[in-house]
């Protein structure tokens, strides 16, 4: 499969680096030509915040290409479920996949994905309400972005609320390190949840060997290429969350 490449925007041709335009990824750091859909059952709606695009290291893209049935939308809100995914669908079908201060840990359960209510305490009935989602709604960003984008879209409470409690930490590791034991990458959570509500372990297998491929790539090229590493990000002290004095909002 042959890989169409764009330059970035804005780079002295010293520092040009082409980019995939399918994973959006720098052509060193592209694996697309090792993914195969699969063609899942449970739809994937994908909301990226405007500001996680990580051309290394992130995965909203990469985690697109790999499901039949998936929807890859980038801003801040959006009026409804239906209007994300250009058609009628009933929110209460779906789920949508947010941690906030929850966390499995703290609930009387040994299932690693769970339904959770308003209040973060256990639904009732967890293997129907499981059973029955049509759809899930994965959040694609930061800690901070991923609040954001839960307190714009109001009706995401119409949705089921699922949490994940991965029995191992993300496989970034040290290269992008999550604020809390069970935050996974976008791919990693999109193979847990699917292979869990579908019954297919192969899900997860697939996607986390896809994520391990572009952290190894990642790996062998960043010490001959430096410009690929992830830059700081810059806070922005306009945001209420960080403001000295001011509490970041809570779920």
């Amino acid at each position: 499969m042959s890989k169409a490449a764009k330059a970035k925007p804005g780079a002295d041709a010293s520092e040009e680096i082409e980019e995939c335009t399918r994973c959006g990824k720098p052509l060193p750091l592209c694996i697309c030509d090792s993914v195969t859909p699969i063609r899942n059952r449970i739809e994937l709606l994908i909301l990226q915040h405007p500001q996680e695009q990580d051309r290394a290291l992130g995965t909203a893209r990469l985690t697109a290409q790999h499901f039949e049935k998936v929807t890859h939308k980038i801003g801040l809100s959006w009026p409804s479920l239906s209007k994300a995914l250009g058609r009628s669908v009933d929110p209460q079908d779906w789920a949508i996949l947010y941690l906030g201060s929850a966390k499995v840990a703290d609930l009387a359960t040994d299932r690693d994905v769970v339904a959770i209510d308003r209040k973060g305490e256990i639904e009732d009935h967890q293997r129907q309400i499981l059973k029955d989602i049509e759809g899930v709604v994965l959040l694609d960003g930061t800690w901070s972005q991923a609040k954001a984008l839960w307190w714009r879209n109001a009706w995401m409470l119409k949705c089921r609320r699922i949490i994940l409690g991965p029995a191992q930490p993300s496989l970034y590791g040290k290269l992008r390190k999550e604020p809390r034991r069970d935050g996974l990458s976008t791919i990693e959570a999109a193979g847990m949840v699917l292979s869990r509500l579908e019954g297919r372990a192969e899900i997860e297998t697939e996607l986390n060997a896809t994520f391990q491929r572009m952290l190894t790539q990642y790996r062998a090229v960043q010490s001959s290429m430096p410009e690929l590493a992830p830059k700081p990000k810059k806070r922005d002290y306009r945001r209420p969350e960080n403001r000295r004095g001011k509490k970041s909002l809570q779920s």
